[in-house]
C-alpha cells in the first residue's frame, strides 16, 4: 500500500513544486513524506522536500526525523542548522539521535544542543540521562537528575537503570527508596537490575517489600514477570513458580462503585513461566500449564513446540503445530530444524517447502538439516536455490555451507565460500572456526593457520581444537601438541574434544608414553570424564605400536561396553602384526555389535591373504557367506590367485 502510493509521489515528484502546499495542504504532504521515509525512499522524500515552497515545522521534522532513523546525523544536522523555526520535538529529535548513536563524540554533541535548547521537558533530560548512563558516565547522570525541575516515573527508572548498569546496584536501591511516590516503572527498573547483577534474592525482597506500595500497581505484573524469567533463566524454577502463583488469576474491576486495582496475571506471565519449566526440561508441568492458558499467543504456541523440539518429542510438537491457529515464520522452522535433529530430512524438507514465507532463517534451517545429515551436495543445491530466489545468506548460512565443503574434501567449493563470507558478511566466530576445519580437511593446513593466527583475542576453545585437530589430521603431532601447550597457557580450558585431537595427534606418531600421560591428565588436571573416543584413541596409539596386552587392558577397564570403533583399531593393528588370535577376538566382537557388517570379515579375510593362509581365509569367506552378509561398497578382498 504504502509502495504504490510512494511510487505514485516519484512518478509525480517532478510537477511536485510550489503549488503542492496549496493544493493538498500540508497536512497531506507530511503525511506523504513519511510514508515515503518509512519505506526507504528518503532520497525521493528529500528531493520532494526540496521543491516545496512552503513548509511547517513539522515538515522540517519529518525529514530530519528521517535521516536520525537511519542514523544519519550530519544530514540531519545540516537540516537541523539551517531550519527558519524549531519547536522542542526537533530538538529532542536531534538529542535522541546523537545518544542512540553511541560513543563519547556523539553524546557530546548532544549535550552542545542540550544547553542551547531555549525550553527543556522531560523527554529531553531523560534522554540525556540516559546517555550518560549507558556510556558509564553516571556522576554526570546524576548531575542532571538533580538539577531537573520536575521528575517523572521515566526519570527515576533512567537514573535507577544507569546505576545497575554500572555495578552501582546499592546506589539504585538507596534512590529508589528516596522516591516521594513509589511507582512501578522504577520499580520494575529496580528489580531488572538486581537481577542482571545476580541479586535475586534481593530482587525478590524488594518487590514483596514494595510490591503492595506501589502506583500504578496493574504494570506491577511486569516486575513479578522479569524476576520469574531471572528464575527460569538460572534453573530456579520452584521461586519461580512460587512468585508465578502469587499473582492473581483475574484482574480486579470496577465494583461497588469504587475501582479496584487491576494487578494479575498477563500472557507474558504465562509464557515465563512455561520456559521456566523447559529450561529445566520438565516438559510435562510446562504443557500442564500451556492447557491451563485462556489466552495463548503465537508465543505460547511456539514456547511449547520448541520445548518438544528440544528433547526429540516431534508427535507431540506436529500434534500442537497442527492445532496452532496462527503459525509464524518460527513455527515452520522449528518443525524443520526438530525434523531434522531426529534425522527425517524427508518431513523437513516438507515442512521448507510448505513454509507460506521463507526467510533467511528458513533456509538456514533446511541448508543445516541437510548438512547435518551429510547429505552435502543438496546442502550445496539449496544455497544455490536460495539466492536465485534472492535470499541473502547470513554467518550462519555460510557456516553450514563451509562444513558441507569439509563433508565433500572440495577446496574450490570452500575457496568460493570464503570468497562470498569476505564480500557479503562480517563473519563471526563459528565463520572463523569452519573456515580453519574446511583448509585444513581440503590439505590447506597453512591456511588453516594464517586464519587461526589473525584471530588472536577472538579465539574460544572450538577455534583452538579446530588448529589442534587440523595438525592431528594431518600427522603433525609436534604442532598439535605445541598448539595445545599454548592453548593451556593462554588460560583457555580443553575440552573433551581437544583431548580427542591430542590423543589422534599421538596415536598418529606413535607417542604412547604422551598418550597416556595426556589421558590421565584429562581426568586428574581437568575432571573431564573419558568418552568412547578418548578409550578408542588409546587403544589405537599402543595397539598400533604392538602394545597388545595393554591395549586389551585398556579395554577390558573401561566403564562401559567397547564400540566398534574400539574393536576396529585393535583389529587394524593385529593386521599389521599378524596377530591372529586377538585378531579372532576382536572381529568376533565387532561382529556381535553390528552382525549385518562385512567389515570384521573383509579385515579378517585379508590379514590371512597377507599372510599367505588361504584356507583359512576362504574359511572366513564362507563363514560370511553362510550368514548371507553382503559385502559393503567400498570394502575388498585381497585376490588369491595372485
Amino acid at each position: 500500500m504504502y509502495q504504490s502510493s510512494c511510487l505514485k509521489c516519484l512518478l509525480c515528484a517532478n510537477s511536485f513544486s510550489t503549488s503542492v502546499s496549496s493544493s493538498l495542504g500540508f497536512r497531506a504532504t507530511n503525511k506523504e513524506l513519511n510514508q515515503m521515509i518509512r519505506s526507504g525512499y528518503i532520497a525521493e522524500a528529500r528531493d520532494i522536500f526540496e521543491k516545496l515552497e512552503a513548509r511547517n515545522t513539522v515538515t522540517w521534522n519529518t525529514m530530519i526525523s528521517g535521516y536520525v532513523k537511519r542514523r544519519e546525523m550530519n544530514q540531519a544536522r545540516k537540516l537541523f542548522d539551517v531550519m527558519p523555526k524549531r519547536d522542542v520535538v526537533t530538538w529532542n529529535t536531534m538529542i535522541s539521535g546523537y545518544v542512540s548513536c553511541g560513543g563519547i563524540r556523539f553524546l557530546e554533541e548532544a549535550r552542545k544542543l542540550f544547553d542551547e535548547m531555549p525550553s527543556r521537558d522531560s523527554f529531553s533530560w531523560n534522554t540525556m540521562i540516559s546517555g550518560y548512563a549507558k556510556n558509564r558516565r553516571i556522576g554526570e547522570a546524576l548531575l542532571l537528575f538533580e538539577k531537573m525541575p520536575e521528575r517523572n516515573a521515566v526519570s527515576w527508572s533512567a537514573m535507577i537503570t544507569g546505576f545497575c548498569q554500572n555495578g552501582e546496584v546499592d546506589s539504585a536501591v538507596v534512590l529508589f527508596r528516596k522516591m516521594p511516590v513509589k511507582d512501578s516503572s522504577p520499580l520494575c527498573a529496580l528489580v531488572a537490575g538486581l537481577i542482571k547483577n545476580e541479586r535475586l534474592s534481593e530482587a525478590a525482597w524488594v518487590l514483596g517489600q514494595y510490591g503492595s506500595l506501589v502506583s500504578g500497581r496493574e504494570d506491577l505484573v511486569y516486575a513479578y514477570n522479569t524476576l520469574i524469567v531471572g528464575y527460569g533463566q538460572r534453573g530456579q524454577v520452584e521461586a519461580a513458580r512460587c512468585l508465578f502463583d502469587q499473582i492473581p488469576d483475574l484482574c480486579g474491576d470496577d465494583h461497588g462503585g469504587e475501582f479496584r486495582e487491576r494487578f494479575c496475571k498477563n500472557v507474558v506471565s504465562w509464557n515465563s513461566m512455561i520456559k521456566a519449566y523447559l529450561k529445566v526440561g520438565d516438559v510435562v508441568s510446562a504443557r500442564l500449564l500451556f492447557d491451563q492458558m485462556k489466552d495463548r499467543d503465537t508465543i505460547s504456541w511456539n514456547t511449547m513446540i520448541d520445548g518438544y523440539v528440544h528433547v526429540s518429542r516431534m508427535e507431540d510438537a506436529f500434534a500442537l503445530f497442527s492445532e496452532m491457529p496462527n503459525r509464524d515464520a518460527h513455527s515452520w522452522n522449528m518443525m524443520v530444524s526438530g525434523y531434522a535433529s531426529v534425522g527425517n530430512v524427508e518431513l523437513a524438507r516438507h515442512y521448507f517447502e510448505k513454509t507460506p514465507e521463507k526467510h533467511t532463517v528458513s533456509w538456514n534451517s533446511i541448508i543445516a538439516a541437510y548438512e547435518k545429515n551429510k547429505d552435502y551436495k543438496e546442502a550445496v543445491d539449496l544455497f544455490i536455490r536460495m539466492n536465485i530466489e534472492g535470499e541473502k545468506p547470513d554467518p550462519h548460512t555460510l557456516t553450514s555451507l563451509l562444513s558441507a565443503s569439509t563433508g565433500l574434501v572440495n577446496l574450490r567449493l570452500g575457496m568460493q565460500m570464503h570468497q562470498i563470507v569476505v564480500k557479503t558478511v562480517i563473519p563471526d566466530v563459528p565463520v572463523h572456526n569452519a573456515l580453519i576445519t574446511m583448509y585444513s580437511r581440503c590439505g590447506e593446513i597453512m591456511e588453516s593457520r594464517r586464519i587461526f593466527d589473525e584471530m588472536k583475542l577472538k579465539r574460544e576453545v572450538i577455534t583452538w581444537n579446530a588448529m589442534i585437530g587440523g595438525y592431528a589430521f594431518h600427522g603433525n603431532a609436534s604442532e598439535a601438541l605445541n598448539l595445545f601447550g599454548s592453548m593451556k597457557s593462554n588460560g583457555i580450558y580443553p575440552s573433551h574434544i581437544t583431548f580427542v585431537s591430542v590423543l589422534n595427534a599421538c596415536a598418529h606418531a606413535g607417542l604412547v608414553d604422551e598418550a597416556k600421560a595426556q589421558f590421565v591428565s584429562m581426568m586428574s588436571v581437568y575432571k573431564i570424564e573419558p568418552q568412547m573416543e578418548h578409550y578408542s584413541s588409546l587403544v589405537n596409539v599402543t595397539s598400533g605400536q604392538g602394545q597388545f596386552e595393554e591395549a586389551m587392558y585398556i579395554i577390558t577397564s573401561m566403564p562401559f561396553e567397547p564400540d566398534k570403533t574400539v574393536w576396529g583399531a585393535l583389529l587394524d593393528a593385529c593386521r599389521i602384526y599378524n596377530n591372529v588370535g586377538l585378531a579372532h577376538v576382536a572381529a568376533e566382537a565387532m561382529s556381535r555389535l553390528e552382525p549385518e557388517s562385512s567389515t570384521p570379515y573383509v579385515l579378517l579375510y585379508n590379514m590371512y591373504a597377507d599372510m599367505g593362509l588361504w584356507d583359512e581365509a576362504s574359511q572366513v569367506r564362507m563363514n560370511m557367506e553362510s550368514k548371507r552378509i553382503k559385502k559393503e561398497r567400498g570394502s575388498s578382498w585381497v585376490d588369491s590367485s595372485t
